[in-house]
């Protein structure tokens, strides 16, 4: 097989300046320079220029801007200008998916029927609450002293400019679980996307644009966060900020954003867990691993990294899984016969392998992979590890990589309480044919979503966080209303 050809836009893309977009119009930066780097290659893929402080300051002050009006049309417009861009993306598919693949190393086919196809539906879903986001009428018991009546209503509003700060994984998608829900509130954003995935965002602010949006609506800024993240979320404007991306970063977010009032939601990494009962046949338990820890590389926040596996059935399980994974075709991201692409960038590359190092170090053993796949690019061979114990690193330390830390359990309420002993909390699957004793199990599950024969699988209608070290909040989803909106209540008195 060979790579798809790249559309004749997506080449005119690239050979364009790139920067940012502030105020309804594409600009270059003025801040210091950085690359974009092809992870199937290593290449340079295009160098930009990142926002200094006034780039970032026009940002935030062309959201304020825009918030009054956009806050005062009438929703059902707001709902139709959503509907309008996840037009405009279904049709834009080949070209964002080639652009996307080109950033981020995700398989082409991945791009189009996830990154793509997902951010379309939940563009969608969130368009659906425009006229639907209600507050409700009160009873209220104040006594009348001269006939006098009182009533009382509540009503959501806006909270106003929201930072939306998009992690490299899914730059498109995510971002749009950020905009769509606070646009849809009658809110607007300034979003803020990886240094390693910069491009994408850039594309989708152009063609809301020509949907309509109004200018400062969706502003975006490109460059080092540890520069914009202090200067985005300290703006005066800055009423919200939505965080998606690692326990460190997000927990300095956190820190910076409550110190000044300003709202938070955080949705984090953490060390998932999948527990497989053992009704199930080793056949079955492998499909359920590649499922929930092998997608996009294992590059995924709620992707299982933590297998527990019944004694009598680990070897077979092992066995199998083994020559699933090395049967997998590695190759360019472009090329739709490929199943494992690259990791995104060279220093999840770097600690991908540090963490197999040290695993071998301390003693796990490599039933599979474990190695750099060699050549140009960021390709790490899917890899299953045998851990010694509980205490090792890998059962520990997220890997976000095709790295599954696997052990064998003989008593599986034993397993949960391990499972549970954990300061994180994002995401767990059990899987067994006996529903009752699944649900039974996924009642004590400590993780903001429990998957059941199922994993990493998410719906715009089921809401999704973390709990304890994993987070703060809820997208999707009604849930999603609460961080996004003011509740006021009303007393009248007549």
């Amino acid at each position: 097989m060979s790579d798809v050809a790249l559309l004749p836009q997506v080449t005119a893309f690239l050979g364009r300046r790139q920067g940012h977009f502030i105020h309804g119009e594409a600009q270059e930066g003025q801040g210091a320079a950085f690359s974009v780097t092809n992870p199937a290659t290593g290449d340079t893929l295009l160098t930009l220029k990142g926002a200094d402080e006034a780039q970032a300051h026009a940002a935030m002050q062309a959201a304020q801007a825009a918030f009054a009006p956009w806050r005062d049309m009438p929703t059902l417009q707001r709902g139709a200008l959503l509907l309008k861009l996840a037009d405009a993306l279904a049709e834009e598919r080949e070209a964002l998916a080639q652009l996307e693949s080109l950033c981020s190393g995700k398989t082409i086919q991945l791009a189009r029927m996830l990154e793509i196809d997902q951010s379309v539906a939940f563009l969608r879903y969130f368009a659906g609450w425009a006229g639907k986001i209600n507050g409700e009428t009160l009873d209220v018991s104040l006594p009348s002293f001269a006939g006098e009546k009182y009533t009382a209503f509540t009503r959501r509003q806006p909270v106003g400019v929201v930072v939306g700060i998009v992690p490299w994984n899914f730059s498109i998608m995510i971002a749009v679980w950020k905009l769509a829900a606070a646009l849809v509130c009658g809110c607007t954003v300034v979003l803020k996307p990886s240094e390693y995935t910069p491009l994408t965002l850039l594309r989708v602010a152009e063609l809301a644009t020509a949907c309509g949006f109004p200018p400062g609506v969706i502003n975006v800024v490109n460059g080092s966060g540890a520069l914009l993240g202090p200067l985005l979320i300290g703006h005066p404007a800055c009423a919200k900020v939505s965080f998606t991306g690692s326990v460190a970063t997000g927990n300095a977010v956190n820190r910076l954003a409550t110190e000044q009032g300003k709202r938070v939601t955080l949705e984090l990494g953490g060390k998932n867990a999948a527990l497989f009962l053992d009704d199930l046949s080793p056949e079955e338990m492998v499909n359920g691993i590649l499922e929930a820890g092998y997608l996009n590389q294992g590059q995924i926040c709620a992707a299982a990294e933590c297998f527990w596996l019944p004694e009598q059935k680990m070897e077979a399980v092992l066995a199998l899984l083994s020559e699933r994974l090395a049967a997998m075709p590695i190759g360019s991201p472009l090329d739709e016969a490929t199943v494992v692409g690259p990791l995104a960038n060279r220093a999840q590359f770097d600690k991908v392998l540090g963490l197999i190092e040290q695993a071998r170090a301390e003693g796990d053993e490599i039933v599979c992979g474990g190695q750099a796949q060699g050549g140009k690019g960021f390709f790490v061979q899917p890899t299953a590890i045998r851990v010694a114990s509980v205490d090792s690193t890998l059962m520990r330390e997220e890997t976000f990589g095709p790295v599954g830390s696997f052990i064998a359990y003989q008593d599986a309420e034993q397993a949960l309480a391990t499972i549970n002993d954990s300061p994180y909390g994002l995401a767990a699957s059990v899987w067994s044919h006996n529903l009752s004793h699944a649900l039974r199990i996924s009642e004590r599950l400590e993780a903001g979503i429990v998957w059941i024969n199922m994993h990493t699988f998410l719906d715009p209608a089921v809401p999704f966080g973390g709990v304890k070290g994993s987070g703060i909040g809820r997208e999707f989803g009604s849930a999603f209303i609460d961080d996004y909106t003011e509740l006021k209540s009303v007393m009248v008195r007549y």
